[in-house]
């Protein structure tokens, strides 16, 4: 058992926010087995998801904004693809080796979620200092199951 944390468990940390981006502390625990669990360490690997999710909630606003700018009209014109500007800037955030593939799911949970910011935005609801906490609560139901070769204090 480990103390602490290590560079393997934070590019752990982010491969797993392709499939889920709010976890919980029972999801951590099952998933770092190698992690002697204190208030400590369990507040670092919440932190590390927290920061996961605001680079990738200012990524979607971002591109959102440029997608208005550029004269986007119609949301259905938006499509998240593995040659997406948008995918490139979150793959190189969480996946910087490249040598992880991908899920299709988080493909479908980065194009809902920049749907999400798109019309919020051309609704002009970013007026409402509150307006981001609708998409967290539509976002936040999309995570999926991580996959159980990542249980592995080994993986990677």
């Amino acid at each position: 058992m480990l103390e602490g944390l290590t560079p393997n468990h934070l590019k752990k940390a982010k491969l797993m926010f392709f499939y889920t981006r709010y976890p919980s502390s029972n999801i951590l625990k099952t998933f770092f087995p190698d992690v002697k669990f204190n208030r400590c360490i369990t507040s670092q690997l919440i932190k590390w998801f927290s920061n996961f999710r605001e680079f990738y909630y200012i990524q979607m606003e971002k591109f959102a904004r440029q997608a208005i700018v550029d004269g986007v009209s119609d949301v259905k014109d938006m499509s998240v693809t593995r040659d997406s500007e948008v995918f490139r800037a979150l793959n190189m955030h969480y996946n910087k080796a490249n040598d992880f593939q991908v899920p299709d799911r988080f493909l479908e949970v980065a194009e809902i979620t920049l749907h999400e910011f798109y019309t919020a935005i051309s609704l002009s609801k970013d007026s409402d200092p509150s307006w981001k906490k609708a998409i967290y609560k539509i976002i936040c139901k999309l995570d999926s199951e991580v996959p159980d070769e990542f249980k592995s204090p080994s993986y990677l």
